[in-house]
Protein backbone atom coordinates (compact mmCIF):
# COMPACT_ATOMS: atom_id res chain seq x y z
CA UNK A 1 0.00 0.00 0.00
CA UNK A 2 1.57 3.39 -0.65
CA UNK A 3 1.63 6.16 1.46
CA UNK A 4 -1.65 7.88 0.11
CA UNK A 5 -3.83 4.47 -0.13
CA UNK A 6 -2.62 3.85 3.59
CA UNK A 7 -3.69 7.62 4.67
CA UNK A 8 -7.02 6.52 2.72
CA UNK A 9 -7.45 3.46 4.31
CA UNK A 10 -6.88 4.36 8.11
CA UNK A 11 -8.56 7.66 7.48
CA UNK A 12 -11.84 5.72 6.63
CA UNK A 13 -11.35 3.48 9.38
CA UNK A 14 -11.28 6.53 11.98
CA UNK A 15 -14.69 7.94 10.31
CA UNK A 16 -16.31 4.36 10.97
CA UNK A 17 -15.01 3.20 13.83
CA UNK A 18 -14.57 4.70 17.48
CA UNK A 19 -13.62 2.71 20.75
CA UNK A 20 -14.58 2.37 24.59
CA UNK A 21 -12.46 5.33 25.81
CA UNK A 22 -13.36 7.77 23.15
CA UNK A 23 -17.04 6.58 23.80
CA UNK A 24 -16.74 7.27 27.79
CA UNK A 25 -15.18 10.84 27.01
CA UNK A 26 -17.90 11.48 24.40
CA UNK A 27 -20.60 10.28 27.36
CA UNK A 28 -19.03 12.54 29.89
CA UNK A 29 -18.59 15.02 27.80
CA UNK A 30 -22.64 14.95 26.59
CA UNK A 31 -21.86 14.66 23.06
CA UNK A 32 -24.97 13.92 21.07
CA UNK A 33 -25.26 10.53 20.33
CA UNK A 34 -27.11 7.02 20.32
CA UNK A 35 -25.40 4.63 21.61
CA UNK A 36 -26.86 1.15 20.59
CA UNK A 37 -26.11 -2.43 22.11
CA UNK A 38 -26.89 -5.20 18.89
CA UNK A 39 -26.52 -7.89 20.90
CA UNK A 40 -29.03 -10.54 22.00
CA UNK A 41 -31.75 -9.95 24.68
CA UNK A 42 -29.94 -12.90 26.68
CA UNK A 43 -26.44 -10.94 26.55
CA UNK A 44 -28.35 -7.71 27.04
CA UNK A 45 -30.08 -8.88 30.64
CA UNK A 46 -26.38 -10.65 31.74
CA UNK A 47 -24.83 -6.50 31.65
CA UNK A 48 -24.63 -3.83 29.21
CA UNK A 49 -23.39 -0.20 29.31
CA UNK A 50 -24.95 2.36 31.29
CA UNK A 51 -27.10 4.99 28.59
CA UNK A 52 -27.21 2.08 25.60
CA UNK A 53 -30.61 0.85 24.23
CA UNK A 54 -31.13 -2.64 23.40
CA UNK A 55 -31.53 -3.16 19.62
CA UNK A 56 -30.44 -7.00 18.32
CA UNK A 57 -28.97 -6.22 15.08
CA UNK A 58 -31.30 -8.19 13.06
CA UNK A 59 -34.17 -5.63 14.41
CA UNK A 60 -32.67 -2.74 13.15
CA UNK A 61 -34.28 -2.93 9.60
CA UNK A 62 -37.51 -3.24 11.10
CA UNK A 63 -37.31 -0.83 14.04
CA UNK A 64 -34.38 1.76 13.70
CA UNK A 65 -36.24 4.61 11.92
CA UNK A 66 -39.68 4.28 13.20
CA UNK A 67 -37.79 4.53 17.13
CA UNK A 68 -34.79 6.33 16.20
CA UNK A 69 -33.80 10.09 15.10
CA UNK A 70 -31.66 9.47 11.92
CA UNK A 71 -30.33 13.11 12.66
CA UNK A 72 -28.36 11.89 15.35
CA UNK A 73 -25.49 9.50 14.99
CA UNK A 74 -25.37 6.35 16.24
CA UNK A 75 -23.03 4.11 17.86
CA UNK A 76 -23.78 0.19 17.91
CA UNK A 77 -21.51 -2.51 19.49
CA UNK A 78 -21.38 -6.40 20.36
CA UNK A 79 -19.65 -8.64 22.75
CA UNK A 80 -16.06 -8.01 21.54
CA UNK A 81 -12.95 -8.25 18.97
CA UNK A 82 -14.56 -12.19 18.09
CA UNK A 83 -18.51 -11.12 17.32
CA UNK A 84 -19.48 -9.53 14.16
CA UNK A 85 -23.09 -8.13 15.10
CA UNK A 86 -21.57 -4.58 15.83
CA UNK A 87 -20.75 -4.58 11.61
CA UNK A 88 -23.53 -5.97 11.08
CA UNK A 89 -25.85 -3.70 12.83
CA UNK A 90 -23.35 -1.12 11.76
CA UNK A 91 -24.43 -2.31 8.18
CA UNK A 92 -27.94 -2.03 8.57
CA UNK A 93 -27.41 1.85 10.03
CA UNK A 94 -26.03 2.78 6.96
CA UNK A 95 -28.78 0.70 5.24
CA UNK A 96 -31.14 3.02 7.01
CA UNK A 97 -29.51 6.46 6.44
CA UNK A 98 -27.93 7.01 9.79
CA UNK A 99 -24.95 8.25 10.39
CA UNK A 100 -22.95 5.59 12.49
CA UNK A 101 -20.07 4.16 13.67
CA UNK A 102 -19.01 0.89 15.43
CA UNK A 103 -17.13 0.88 18.19
CA UNK A 104 -14.19 -1.55 18.16
CA UNK A 105 -13.69 -3.97 21.38
CA UNK A 106 -17.26 -3.77 21.58
CA UNK A 107 -18.77 -4.63 25.38
CA UNK A 108 -15.75 -6.70 26.55
CA UNK A 109 -13.03 -3.68 26.29
CA UNK A 110 -15.43 -1.15 27.32
CA UNK A 111 -15.83 -3.76 30.81
CA UNK A 112 -11.94 -4.66 30.80
CA UNK A 113 -11.21 -0.67 30.62
CA UNK A 114 -12.99 -0.67 34.32
CA UNK A 115 -16.17 1.27 32.42
CA UNK A 116 -19.15 1.18 34.05
CA UNK A 117 -21.45 -1.46 33.24
CA UNK A 118 -24.87 -2.50 34.73
CA UNK A 119 -27.63 -5.15 34.38
CA UNK A 120 -31.39 -5.05 35.73
CA UNK A 121 -30.63 -5.32 39.31
CA UNK A 122 -27.69 -2.05 39.11
CA UNK A 123 -24.30 -1.55 38.66
CA UNK A 124 -21.99 -3.99 38.30
CA UNK A 125 -18.89 -4.38 39.91
CA UNK A 126 -15.58 -2.86 37.90
CA UNK A 127 -12.29 -4.20 37.00
CA UNK A 128 -9.31 -3.03 35.35
CA UNK A 129 -7.65 -4.99 33.17
CA UNK A 130 -3.39 -4.26 32.93
CA UNK A 131 -3.51 -5.44 29.44
CA UNK A 132 -5.98 -2.66 27.71
CA UNK A 133 -5.40 0.42 31.02
CA UNK A 134 -3.15 1.45 32.94
CA UNK A 135 -3.93 0.21 36.58
CA UNK A 136 -2.53 2.32 39.47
Amino acid sequence: MTSPDAHAHFSARLAHETDPSDVYAAQRAGDSFVLVDVRSDAAWAQGRIPGAIHLPYRDIPARARGELDSAVPVVVYCWGPGCNAGTRGAREFAAAGFRVREMIGGYEYWAREGQPIENDDGPLPRTLDPLTTVVR
